[in-house]
């Protein structure tokens, strides 16, 4: 079972920064994602117009989501499959054996999917004699690696060409090659076996549609067609508030998600199912089964944190993310990383154990505004915080750093008479060269980069030296 190890983020991220490999890993994300991003959204001036309407679609689902979820289940059993409602990971699971056990399985193969990574599907399917195959090519290598994903889109991004080639040098048996070209061979040649003696394949769904009961896959690789063509029970994956009313407005979402997410116009593979095969259809599973993952999600419906559920897992938060770029997917310690990983862990695993998260964060906005659907998630993140001193939860060095800046802050007069006296000190500790190599209370910065130091008057002397000007 997938560990937790939230509660070790200061640890696990000390680790990272100390890693070469994995910072020669973070370093082509930082060149990659981000500059794509920005040169798909140049390309689309409508783009800033349809971040509102995805925001207002998702608010509109989210206050009528029994209704559409109703809807899709009634088509998904007019198209002659089935829908299974399961409350928590562990029903989600069984009901997942169950299905297999029907099929007498013994070989899953499964596309990339997050849920599955939530509700630890893996291991539970070989505890209960019956392999499951990752077939995304980076899934692929973290399986024969005994990892998990550091990453939504990208799942072994924290790894480097000479890692891969270790591994399929490993288990294939074969020359190592520095070639990607001979390791993507390599993995298809493997995975093409397993494809054809799957007795059931499992994927997840980008998006459900109430409109036709249909549920979408997006790939840039074509693994998940064959997985869910190919064996004669396809089951999908999904969580909850992944359902939006029509085709139509599926094709909204997919205008944002391949451009936010890999800077992409549109993703290769964009596949419907619905449902089993008909007498006429050329292929396609015999059995057709949609689990649907709550996990905590309709407790978040009608609360603060109910703007987390438009998330459309584009990864454009951690793609840009400073403390992301640094330490990496797998310091966050569960499956999900990154500002989103920081408001959604502490709802699944609890405040107790995830409380270091939503603390990670510059709050530099960066996230919130990159986000396709317009998710404040600094905003997400300050609510846990609140919630973590609440509970007393936070250190206490940190409950007394607030309470000493809530003095001054309640105190207008000895709070600008503080700052500015704080803005000299700072000032002539960085002397002529402008910048601080170590700073009092503030190691979490000044152990890995320099802090500029303050080059004028506070913002409160400027204000009022302003204010002045303009009345004379």
């Amino acid at each position: 079972m997938m560990e937790i190890k939230s509660q070790e983020f200061k640890q696990s991220a000390r680790i990272a920064l100390q890693d070469a490999n994995l910072q020669k890993a973070l370093g082509n994300l930082k060149a990659g994602f981000p500059g794509k991003r920005a040169a798909a959204v140049a390309r689309m001036p409508e783009f800033e117009a349809l971040r509102d309407q995805a925001r207002d679609l998702k608010n509109h689902i989210l206050e009528h989501l029994d209704l559409y979820l109703e809807e899709f289940e009634a088509r998904v059993v007019e198209n002659g499959g089935q829908v299974h409602w399961c409350r928590s990971a562990d029903d989600a699971r069984k009901t997942i054996l169950q299905i297999c056990r029907e099929q007498n399985a013994k070989t899953v193969t499964k596309g990339k999917s997050m849920v599955t990574e939530e509700i630890n599907l893996n291991e539970y399917l070989e505890e209960n004699g019956i392999q499951p195959v990752e077939t995304d090519l980076g899934e692929y290598i973290l399986q024969l690696r005994g990892d998990h994903p550091s990453h939504i889109i990208a799942p072994a991004i924290h790894l480097n060409l000479e890692d891969v080639s270790e591994a399929f040098h490993e288990h294939h048996h074969r020359p190592k090659s520095d070639d990607p070209a001979v390791l993507m061979a390599e993995a298809r040649e493997m995975l093409r076996k397993q494809f054809v003696a799957a007795d059931v394949g499992i994927t997840g769904a980008n998006f459900l549609v109430a409109e036709t009961g249909s549920t979408i896959i997006v790939t840039n690789e074509g693994n998940g067609d064959l997985t869910q063509t190919l064996p004669k029970t396809h089951i999908v994956v999904s969580s909850i508030e992944k359902v939006v009313p029509t085709l139509e407005d599926m094709s909204l979402f997919l205008r944002l998600l391949a451009r936010s997410a890999t800077g992409q116009e549109f993703t290769v593979y964009n596949t419907l199912s619905s449902g089993n095969r008909r007498p006429d259809d050329q292929d396609g599973p015999e059995n057709f089964h949609v689990v649907l993952v709550d996990n905590g999600r309709s407790d978040m419906v009608g609360t603060q944190l109910q703007d987390m559920l438009r998330c459309i897992r584009c990864s454009a938060c951690m793609n840009h993310c400073p403390v992301y770029g640094a330490v990496g997917g797998h310091s966050y310690g569960w499956v999900y990383p990154g500002p989103m990983g920081s408001v959604l862990t502490p709802q699944m695993i609890g405040i107790e154990k995830a409380g270091l998260l939503p603390n990670a964060s510059t709050f530099c906005g960066k996230c919130e505004e990159v986000c396709p659907v317009r998710i404040p998630l600094p905003k997400l993140m300050r609510h846990w915080r609140e919630k973590e001193f609440e509970k007393h939860l936070s250190p206490k060095a940190v409950r007394w750093g607030l309470g000493g800046w809530a003095f001054f802050a309640t105190r207008p007069g000895l709070y600008r008479l503080f700052s500015a006296s704080a803005s000299r000190f700072m000032r002539l500790l960085g002397g002529r060269k402008g910048k601080i190599r170590k700073l009092p209370l503030a190691a979490g910065w000044t152990d890995h980069r320099d802090m500029p130091t303050p080059t004028g008057k506070t913002f409160m002397q400027q204000w009022q030296a302003r204010q002045k000007q303009e009345t004379k």
